[in-house]
């Protein structure tokens, strides 16, 4: 079984869509979904800085964009009986792929989503640190006792705390027993209260889409779950904005289901890297630059029967 991934902010780096833009159609819809959101992506994904592209209201529809676009290189179509699942923002690429979103609503939602987050990020200073190792009660303990939020529980010993820098900086201070304390470059905590504003600007946008039900098997950020409702993945889109992020569960799901071979879509290597202790046995593949399309389509071949 096929588990198609797509990461979340951080994941881009610059000049990462460069290479991309010599595969046939890529360009294109590259093009088409700046034209759609008003962004310029093909600026933003070969030549912008690494400041430029931090910012939040151009990072999320960068990042979503390039999954879309690269995608159908690798797949005709997403596999019915696929798991799809997204990272945070990238939860609206995996939507769009299972046939929930046209990738135009999704790249509209995702820009709108941005901005508003960027304009909550403003209100108050916050921040994430990445809080690696230790063990798990006591990093969980130590983040409650701050006040900070777990604002992504990703596993293998990974988990973000999101708050107020001042807070964080305590954090930073003193860390859990063996664990490192890693300061995130984002604008903001992200997928906690203070992205409570973002929600309602989400809410009242995406009350005139109307989804799709799934086509393939979607995972939600929220706990893992299956989604079989259309209404259901968009409303949790929405109300994820400002609440954790549970990639864990998401692998659990993975592995409960029976996944064989997983790929990540670019800018690639972080869920794979997570991949690689939370589901032993599982081939993985983090689809980086072109030349790892042959082996993409060969994986999706391996695992579904039928490639691009």
């Amino acid at each position: 079984m096929l588990a198609i991934t797509c990461p979340g902010q951080g994941a881009q780096t610059p000049g990462f869509l460069q290479p991309w833009l010599d595969v046939d159609g890529i360009a294109g819809r590259l093009g088409w979904l700046s034209a759609v959101s008003g962004v310029d992506l093909l600026t933003h994904g070969t030549t912008s800085d690494a400041d430029t592209i931090r910012d939040t209201a151009i990072a999320q529809p960068l990042i979503v964009a390039a999954a879309l676009a690269i995608a159908p290189a690798i797949l005709e179509a997403t596999p019915p009986d696929a798991v799809v699942a997204g990272h945070s923002v990238g939860e609206f690429a995996a939507a769009t792929l299972a046939g929930v979103l046209s990738a135009e609503q999704a790249i509209v939602l995702v820009r709108e989503r941005g901005r508003a987050m960027a304009a909550a990020s403003a209100v108050v200073p916050t921040g994430m640190s990445a809080v690696v190792g230790g063990e798990a009660s006591e990093v969980s303990a130590i983040i409650d006792k701050l006040g900070l939020t777990p604002a992504n529980v990703n596993g293998s010993g990974q988990v973000v705390a999101a708050g107020t820098l001042e807070h964080l900086a305590e954090l930073a201070a003193a860390p859990p027993a063996r664990a490192r304390v890693i300061p995130l470059q984002v604008a903001g905590a992200f997928h906690t209260h203070h992205m409570a504003p973002a929600v309602d600007v989400l809410a009242q946008l995406a009350s005139a889409v109307r989804p799709t039900d799934p086509q393939a098997r979607l995972l939600s950020n929220a706990d893992g779950a299956v989604l079989d409702s259309g209404a259901a993945a968009l409303a949790r889109l929405v109300s994820q904005v400002s609440n954790p992020v549970r990639w864990d569960a998401c692998t659990a799901t993975m592995a409960d289901l029976g996944v064989t071979g997983l790929i990540e879509l670019a800018p690639a290597g972080t869920l794979v890297g997570l991949a690689k202790r939370a589901l032993p046995g599982v081939e993985l593949l983090a689809v980086k630059t072109p030349d790892d399309l042959d082996a993409a389509r060969e994986l999706v071949a391996r695992h579904t029967g039928a490639g691009a």
